[in-house]
């Protein structure tokens, strides 16, 4: 793993997606906006009526015209509550506009020997454009046919390059140049020796389009950077694999074959009709995946797109082809760079699930372009049982080891990918050499009665194998001996998945000579070999990372280091004394550090041994200021059978309680399952964690003087051979119950005005709540859910069972289904190309229609071009706007039409929240667009 891998994950708090500036209209047409559903037929004679009047002040460039530079190149209206004027995309107040468009901070990636660090730098949101570009949607893949790569990836806009000086301060930046401004920068890359980088570019074409990706390497000293091929005619295939480093002068490199030609056109007329049979009566049961191939032409677009010729490119400027054109998806060299491991997946695909389970061929090829063998052609996996810890038939997770010049190890299944079926072993790990002497049989490593869940690899006498059960939650942990077949593997941990308290760690791993990454074994001057254990350290006070110094043999543990649990919250993020194979000298020690409070943004440290000197090396500016003195707290309470819970309590910035009084509250969450009441009442988080506002997160309403009740956990359990989602309903009431009961407790939230939200399962959550919880909250949003799940009959979630086995489970869990007991107003947002599987756009316009139809105060935006989660500015904003005004109409000033009637029978009325204030009309005279949109 290089160290931009490692990094990546852990360097922000707040990810914005990185793109080009806003551009002028799209080059094809599209609405002017979100899809409104319609109101009453009775509303549009006076909607007609304001037309006129709109239509007159944009000519006159009179009322409603932006006063934003960005929002007039983009086409957003300022916040204007008047509706009749929602023809566009709206911005939401300026207090929220602020925090979204904050410029993001960069990605920083460290050179293998760790002296260098790169600053990879982002914009904040994409335009609309970006995502308006066509694109193609076969075998689960969204592809980008003019760029030939995955449509919608996110970019950075420059490299700035920084070494690292002895005493832990940045030197300063030298940016990497020479390629053409502006362009679009993915896949970089160090090499193995840190001296050169490697990444691609794209570049704005005239009609809104960007080019092919070309392949460019950059000299680390100089910064000077220029193209990879001499040849223009050269570019990268990028959707599945892109490059690798072979050696430090050479990259392998897949490319579009130059001799593909025009993508293949669609006939007129189809050969005959499209069939699927099941004569054979196999049993095929497949959750609803989306963006599958439809038909033949479906599937000869996929080979045009995905199909690649690699090339073996060098520094120097030579090209050598390897291999035919394929569909490769990895490519892998061995640690010594002798060989390479080659994924690719071919005929015949399937219209029925995504090109992961398309048949996948694994080969071994010589670095310089040499079959050598076969290692494994899997058929077709259609049959994947449902069943969470089913996997596919044969050969799986098949790797380099990272210790060894070229020895490969991979996993076979026991019981046919069934997690049903009861075998012991239920999986087998296999070891074997790049090219096998004299017929020489694979070895097996170890057999397991769980999952395989992976293999950390240490060297000739160390190796850690975990497997798991999703089922039960265990998880074991076993020391095996790869090399010694007199040493018998043990177990050296045995606990709950879900125990995060019991939760010891997992190894660091430093880099090798030949540039992989193993276990890091830690010299104490004595005969013991010890670990570094990195954890996050969860106790009933919240989280407390630590680094032990942990005794493989004996299972002692020294803790070196430990996270200020008083005022900030740091955690390790990697080795930095790893330049040298062997073991490390304790008092060489040198690790990366992260540390954040409530109010500070994360910044990276240095800690050096003996002493545990601490240098900065970062200063990043706050990102949002004016939020920098928000009151946080993690609060703790009780749900009524006892479970123990947990919610991070935000309040705005100077709020005084004495003088301000109960508060307008949001309530966003996501559920959880668990085994054991136990496990699903420990504390995750940590209360000195600093607050991250994304670009639709809840935290933005903070400054609209809300306050924030931020993941309360919902867990629902399910113990022993109970299915948890089997009492899901009365779990999601009784949590939420006790979140609610706790906040207006404290006084510092108003009863009557408590909205709640949630994206995804979040916003099944919510409308599950309005429905069976009415007595608690005054509104919701609900943002891309999945509302029917008789449209997810094979399961969904951690669901195993099908709709026919737990049709009552299914029924009662789907808010569809309890519409006409939904009494609250609530807001419903989807992106229009949704391709999460489960979450299609027509759930969204289902409930809505099922709401109209029992005259529930509701309201359904669709987002054009957006997928499950939201990207371009136009439609978060868009987005942002939408949940203000919904929740100063329907929470601050409590309108709600549902606020007039009373609770029926079956409510429970544990607190007064019935919302307060008058009936109104609703939407009736909101004045949409009636532009049609075709239902799914």
């Amino acid at each position: 793993m290089s160290s931009l891998s490692i990094l990546h994950r852990a360097c922000l708090r707040v990810a914005l997606l990185p793109v080009a500036p806003l551009r002028a209209p799209l080059r094809r047409s599209r609405l002017p906006g979100p899809l409104l559903r319609l109101p009453p037929r009775s509303a549009m004679s006076s909607a007609a009526s304001r037309m006129s009047h709109i239509a007159a002040a944009a000519a006159s460039g009179g009322a409603g015209e932006s006063s934003d530079p960005a929002a007039a190149a983009s086409g957003l209206a300022q916040e204007d509550d008047d509706l009749s004027s929602a023809l566009g995309y709206r911005l939401p107040p300026k207090e929220i506009q602020d925090i979204v468009d904050a410029p993001p901070l960069p990605v920083l990636s460290f050179s293998p020997s760790k002296d260098k660090i790169l600053f990879l730098k982002r914009r904040a949101l994409p335009p609309l454009s970006d995502l308006a570009k066509p694109e193609e949607k076969l075998a689960g893949v969204r592809i980008d046919g003019h760029s030939n790569t995955r449509s919608r990836m996110s970019s950075y806009t420059g490299i700035g390059i920084h070494k690292l000086m002895d005493d832990g301060t940045l030197g300063p930046e030298k940016l990497v140049h020479g390629y053409p401004e502006g362009a679009k920068i993915n896949f970089v890359t160090w090499s193995h020796d840190g001296c050169t980088l490697s990444f691609s570019v794209r570049v704005e074409e005239e009609d809104n389009k960007i080019s092919k990706l070309r392949v460019w390497v950059a000299d680390v000293e100089s910064g000077e950077a220029k193209p990879l091929f001499k040849s223009p005619d050269i570019y990268l295939n990028a959707i599945f694999d892109s490059f690798v480093w072979v050696d430090n002068s050479t990259l392998l490199v897949c490319t579009i074959p130059v001799s593909r030609g025009a993508p293949p056109k669609k006939p007129l007329v189809p050969a005959g009709p499209k069939i699927q049979s099941n004569e054979t009566k196999n049993v095929v049961q497949v959750r609803t995946f989306q963006d599958l191939l439809k038909d033949a032409y479906d599937a000869d677009l996929f080979d045009y797109y995905a199909t690649s010729q690699l090339m073996l490119a060098s520094l120097d400027g030579t090209v050598k082809p390897m291999g035919p054109p394929a569909v490769y998806t990895s490519i892998d060299p061995s640690p010594d760079d002798k060989y390479l491991m080659l994924s690719s997946i071919h005929r015949p695909y399937s219209y029925i699930v995504p090109c992961g389970r398309f048949p996948k061929k694994v080969e071994l090829w010589t670095a310089d372009g040499k079959f050598i063998r076969e290692l494994c052609d899997l058929p077709l996996a259609e049959d994947i049982p449902i069943a969470t810890s089913s996997v596919r038939k044969g050969k799986r997770s098949i790797y380099w080891r990272p210790d060894k010049p070229s020895t490969l190890y991979w996993v076979e299944t026991q019981d046919g990918g069934d997690a049903k079926v009861e075998v012991s072993p239920r999986d087998i790990i296999y070891m074997e050499n790049a090219e096998p002497i004299n017929g020489e049989q694979p070895e097996i490593l170890h057999k397991l009665d769980l999952r395989y869940g992976g293999t950390s690899w240490c060297d000739e006498s160390l190796a850690l194998v975990y497997e798991s059960w999703y089922k039960t939650r265990k998880t074991r942990t076993w020391v095996v001996a790869p090399d010694k077949k007199d040493v018998s593997p043990r177990i050296l941990f045995d606990r709950s998945s879900e125990d995060v308290y019991s939760d010891p760690g997992s190894p660091m791993l430093r880099r090798t000579a030949m540039g992989t990454y193993v276990i890091a074994k830690v010299n104490k001057q004595d005969d013991s070999t010890y670990l570094l254990l990195n954890g996050m350290g969860a106790t009933p006070e919240g989280n407390v990372p630590f680094l032990d110094l942990f005794d493989i043999n004996t299972g002692s543990k020294e803790r070196i280091w430990e996270s200020d649990k008083e005022k900030y919250f740091e955690t390790v993020v990697a080795l930095m004394s790893d330049k040298t194979d062997g073991d490390l000298p304790l008092d060489q020690l040198k690790i990366l550090t992260s540390k954040e409070s409530k109010t500070e943004n994360t910044q990276y440290y240095l800690q050096i041994w003996p002493e545990k000197k601490q240098v900065q090396i970062t200063n990043f500016p706050h990102p949002y200021p004016q939020l920098a003195s928000l009151y946080k707290e993690m609060i703790r309470y009780q749900r009524k059978d006892g479970v123990q819970l947990t919610a991070n309590l935000y309040l705005p910035p100077g709020y005084d309680q004495s003088k301000d009084g109960p508060l307008p509250c949001l309530v966003w969450s996501y559920p959880g399952e668990f085994k054991s009441k136990d496990a699903a009442g420990q504390v995750r988080g940590s209360p000195n964690e600093f607050s991250g506002i994304g670009a639709t997160s809840p935290l933005l309403w903070l400054a609209r003087g809300f306050a924030i009740l931020s993941g309360p956990t919902i867990p629902i359990v399910g113990e022993g051979d109970v299915e948890a989602n089997d009492s899901y309903v009365e779990q999601l009431v009784t949590s939420a119950e006790a979140a609610v009961e706790e906040v207006v407790r404290r006084g510092v939230v108003h009863p009557d005005k408590i909205a709640v939200g949630g994206h995804s399962y979040g916003a099944f959550m919510t409308a599950n709540l309005l429905a069976h919880a009415p007595h608690l909250f005054c509104c919701g949003i609900a943002r891309s859910g999945a509302y029917n799940r008789t449209l997810t009959p094979f399961g969904f979630q951690n669901e195993d069972r099908t709709l026919w086995e737990a049709t009552s489970t299914y029924v009662e869990m789907s808010p569809f289904m309890s519409a006409n007991k939904i009494k609250r107003p609530i807001l419903l947002i989807h992106g229009e190309q949704d391709n999460n599987s489960g979450t299609l756009t027509m759930q969204s316009d289902r409930f809505f229609n099922a709401l109209k139809g029992h005259g529930v105060q509701s309201r359904l935006v669709i987002l054009p071009f957006e997928s499950h989660g939201y990207s371009a500015r136009e439609s978060i904003m868009h987005c942002l706007w939408e949940s203000d005004r919904w929740l100063q109409k329907y929470c601050v000033s409590g309108t709600s039409k549902a606020d007039s009637e009373p609770a029926s029978d079956g409510e429970s009325k544990t607190l007064s929240a019935s919302g307060g204030g008058a009936a109104v009309e609703g939407l009736a005279s909101d004045g949409f667009s009636s532009t049609p949109r075709s239902l799914l």
